[in-house]
């Protein structure tokens, strides 16, 4: 098990990080993630299977970039 902080860029509004949680919760592996539209970061607790493209995938497929990836 790992956490991950993701820091997104282009959130705008809670709709934005609802729609990154939703794609980030459909990668196998994830057990939780939550976005905050505020401090524009994602806390993401997954699998040690789950790779970090994957993530990055996930958001860029929503519309959003990850500009930073810290493993903790």
């Amino acid at each position: 098990m790992k956490k991950i902080k993701l820091l997104i860029k282009g959130m705008h509004c809670a709709s934005c990080a609802s729609n990154i949680e939703r794609s980030l919760k459909k990668i196998p592996g994830v057990n939780s993630c939550s976005v905050n539209v505020l401090t524009r970061k994602g806390i993401v607790e997954c699998s040690d299977e789950v790779s970090d493209d994957e993530l990055r995938k996930a958001v860029k497929k929503t519309g959003y970039e990850v500009v930073a990836l810290e493993k903790e």
